[in-house]
């Protein structure tokens, strides 16, 4: 899941038992999480590639696949990539975030799910992320102001003992920092609602997604 200043998934036993979580307790985070991945997708319609950058087990990397995208996963864990590759994913290359090794331009998209959380410098790798990317980014972050965000850090532990969670303003704040004064648009929903099947435009969901999109002249590789 990128770079951390103590990466967290980086030892063997981090992978085992990851994807299983899609499968029992996270079934319904999983649905919701992918729906409304999808309904921001929509902001992109000419998009046909991807760079997930901390693509873990290639969860969502695959799900990408599935909806026509021709992605790459990347992640600095070699351990995740390896039951990425077994579990099927494609195309998987190993490095960090922080410094992506692509050239300007090099996908549609670049997006980054539960990743800003683990890495040292979000503002460097959504710097980094726009710089491979022609027409925006897709970002999967957790709340910090929300129940399960509170419920997450007060668990600690090895992973989400070292996570930073992020408000969407906190998000949208980071965003525009690293875009250094381009024209770009933001939208954002929140989803993981107790009891509630969709996402809405509030702060206070679990898991916050967010589109932002490039200007024209960038998104027409000019």
């Amino acid at each position: 899941m990128g770079h951390s200043v103590v990466n967290p998934f980086a030892y063997p036993g981090a992978a085992l038992g990851y994807e299983a979580w899609y499968e029992t307790t996270g079934r319904r985070a999983d649905r919701l999480e992918k729906a409304l991945l999808k309904r921001l997708l929509a902001a992109f319609p000419q998009a046909t590639s991807l760079l997930e950058v901390g693509c873990g087990t290639g969860h969502f990397t695959r799900w990408f696949d599935a909806l026509g995208l021709e992605t790459v996963g990347l992640d600095l864990s070699l351990p995740m990539l390896a039951e990425a590759l077994h579990l099927g994913s494609l195309r998987c290359v190993q490095s960090d975030a922080l410094a992506l090794p692509f050239s300007n331009g090099a996908f549609d998209l670049a997006a980054l799910v539960t990743t800003l959380e683990f890495v040292a410098d979000p503002v460097q790798a959504l710097g980094e992320a726009l710089r491979v990317s022609r027409q925006g980014l897709l970002l999967g972050v957790l709340n910090r102001q929300s129940l399960l965000g509170r419920k997450l850090k007060r668990a600690g532990g090895s992973i989400w003992g070292v996570a930073r969670f992020f408000t969407p303003s906190e998000l949208a704040h980071l965003v525009r920092r690293a875009a250094a004064g381009s024209q770009i648009e933001v939208v954002w929903r929140t989803t993981l609602w107790p009891g509630y099947p969709g996402a809405l435009p509030l702060p206070w969901g679990g898991f916050i997604g967010m589109a932002v999109r490039l200007p024209e002249n960038r998104r027409m590789g000019r």
